[in-house]
């Protein structure tokens, strides 16, 4: 079918496409950052932001504002064009746009489930959790002691219930089984939306392709790191890794044996997109990583704008949102603890 979406997609996406195309010009641009990163307080922030599509959503914000309140209502902005595009989809785009919501209802789970193990109020953290990522039972989470009880008490009507079924032990939640928890989840997850992709076709089909087997990579390098030095053994780590990708399946099996994140590197670099990536680290330093994958995730989605008829244009603007969500409360942090100098360390430019 791919080459030939162009006689049929209109019929019921052009409408969407070329709403989701709008709100990718409403984007903030590399000048918008260069003039936000001059304010000196967070209304001066908000000042800036009015002349931009969060405008109608500060303004009626009363000083003194906080960094919380600029995200808070941002990712209202996101929320709605959201529900917007979802209310006017039929299928497949709507499975579609379904699929975007689900990670960041694990994220919400894992936040829930976190929060209640070291006693923290649910009503506060459900004042925590992502919006997109809410459903009706998510406040009953708290119950649950262990993941058999999670999935038979919440999750076997939501969304998730399908990922669930290689987490389900009856061992107690702990720190360390709810990451497992969260990565088994997310391994799931990113699978499933990937089959569904090839099912779609076309182009879609190879734009998400190729957006979601960079995303399982990079699971999989920050699983890798994040796990060295811990009681994970080898083929525990190993079973967390997404079964796609320009890693799979021998730059797993490396991967699972590191030690150090040189030698993570060294698996790295045997892989052409990722040798510049690690090429901008000194060695034995992780903390710039996630920039640098932050900015090779950006230049991927805003190719994905340059073909039409395709799905993966709605995925990419939710992720640019987001990322640009990211880059306004890193500013908005530095700005208002007076550490003006580090506002450059965190920001990823997208146009």
């Amino acid at each position: 079918m791919y080459g030939f979406e162009a006689l049929t997609f209109n019929i019921h996406g052009g409408y969407l496409e070329a709403i989701v195309r709008g709100h990718r010009a409403g984007l903030l641009t590399t000048a918008d950052y260069n003039n936000l990163c001059q304010c000196e307080n967070l209304d001066d922030i908000k000042m800036h932001l009015s002349a931009t599509k969060y405008g109608s959503y500060l303004q009626n914000e009363p000083s003194p504002l906080h960094t919380t309140t600029i995200v808070e209502k941002c990712t209202l902005k996101l929320v709605d064009d959201y529900k917007h595009m979802l209310c006017q989809a039929t299928e497949p785009m709507s499975t579609f746009l379904e699929y975007i919501r689900y990670g960041h209802m694990i994220d919400n789970v894992v936040l829930i489930v976190t929060g209640t193990l070291h006693e923290r109020d649910v009503q506060e953290l459900l004042e925590k959790c992502h919006p997109l990522g809410m459903f009706d039972s998510i406040a009953t989470l708290a119950v649950a002691q262990n993941m058999r009880e999670l999935y038979r008490l919440v999750l076997v009507d939501t969304p998730l219930a399908p990922y669930f079924s290689e987490c389900l032990t009856s061992e107690d939640l702990d720190d360390m089984n709810i990451e497992i928890m969260r990565n088994t989840l997310y391994k799931a997850y990113l699978e499933d939306f990937y089959k569904f992709c090839q099912k779609i076709g076309g182009a879609t089909s190879e734009i998400m392709s190729d957006l979601l087997a960079f995303e399982a990579d990079r699971r999989a390098v920050n699983i890798t790191i994040n796990s060295i030095g811990t009681e994970l053994t080898r083929e525990d780590r190993k079973k967390l890794y997404s079964n796609f990708g320009l890693l799979y399946p021998y730059g797993h099996e490396e991967l699972a044996i590191c030690e150090d994140i040189d030698q993570v590197r060294g698996v790295m670099e045997k892989y052409p997109p990722y040798q510049a990536i690690f090429s901008k680290m000194s060695y034995g330093e992780s903390q710039m990583l996630d920039k640098a994958f932050y900015e090779e995730e950006v230049r991927r989605l805003c190719l994905a704008f340059e073909q039409q008829f395709h799905y993966a244009v709605f995925f990419a603007y939710m992720r640019l949102r987001e990322q640009e969500i990211r880059n306004l409360m890193w500013i908005s942090e530095c700005v208002a603890q007076n550490q003006k100098s580090r506002i450059h360390d965190s920001v990823v430019y997208m146009f």
